[in-house]
């Protein structure tokens, strides 16, 4: 039996649909009316033989399948775009100073830069690692080019690369301590995450306390896997060592964003966010 072919323009306007919510929104982004699209994803469900999308009245959800295949669209479309980049695009040089958020998780981080340095290998890359608001402000002074982290509640600045739900984790088996408050790890003052799960534990009249303060996400994760403490953090990146802990305030999402470069002039741009929606 021969395998057919997958069209990488069918699967660029599945991931689209999957990205921005529905067809009307991935046409304004491909430059296509809405029934071109839909009739892309069709060819594609027939191609496959499976719906890849559930259809309502609210709009279009991925099927199991279409969660499976998303994952394979994106790494093939990044696989695309770093080697035609590779050929095609007029060979970058100098430096870039891009700056990662100690919750962007590195598996998810070093693929990508794997792919940049194969991309062009001319480009000096300096990371510099620390939490998303120092960043930020460093960005804005123009000591950074780019800046992996955090976007926080109600703000519309960077471009999403994806989003993750924000959980409790603790170590396997840990007990909330009866009669005392509970005790919290947690990064200094101006982190998102604090700040969040402190509301949601006053909202709920739970009593708190922050036992351990740290610099670096590896700190508090020491204090949590040793059963010091509860921390909070993004499920991608919930080490094997800690467990998502139930029966406390939900924390929402947390948007993993790309700051910088808003006129778009950086031809780094595009392709690193491809490997890093690919790697996520």
């Amino acid at each position: 039996m021969r395998v057919p072919d997958l069209d990488l323009d069918l699967l660029r306007g599945f991931v689209t649909v999957a990205e921005r919510g529905g067809f009307t929104a991935a046409g304004q982004a491909l430059g296509l009316t809405q029934s071109a699209v839909s009739l892309k994803v069709k060819r594609l469900e027939e191609l496959l033989g499976k719906p890849v999308f559930r259809r309502g009245a609210k709009g279009v959800a991925l099927t199991a399948e279409g969660e499976t295949l998303l994952a394979y669209a994106r790494r093939m479309l990044a696989l695309n775009e770093e080697a035609v980049r590779r050929f095609v695009s007029p060979p970058v040089e100098g430096r870039l100073r891009l700056g990662v958020a100690d919750h962007f998780v590195p598996r998810h981080l070093a693929p990508a830069l794997a792919r940049l340095a194969r991309t062009w290998p001319a480009l000096r890359l300096e990371v510099q690692v620390g939490r998303s608001h120092e960043l930020r402000a460093a960005l804005a002074r123009e000591e950074l080019d780019l800046v992996l982290g955090k976007r926080r509640d109600g703000e519309t600045e960077g471009r999403v690369i994806f989003t993750e739900a924000v959980v409790w984790a603790a170590a396997p088996g840990f007990a909330p301590p009866q009669g005392r408050p509970l005790p919290l790890a947690m990064l200094p003052q101006g982190c998102l995450f604090r700040e969040r799960a402190l509301t949601a534990l006053a909202r709920a009249g739970i009593a708190a306390e922050v036992v351990c303060t740290s610099p670096s996400l590896q700190g508090i994760t020491a204090a949590a896997e040793a059963g010091l403490a509860v921390t909070v953090m993004g499920r991608r990146g919930l080490p094997e060592g800690l467990v998502e802990l139930e029966g406390l305030p939900p924390l929402g999402v947390a948007e993993m964003c790309l700051f910088g470069d808003a006129a778009g002039r950086s031809p780094v741009v595009e392709p690193l966010l491809a490997w890093l929606r690919a790697a996520a």
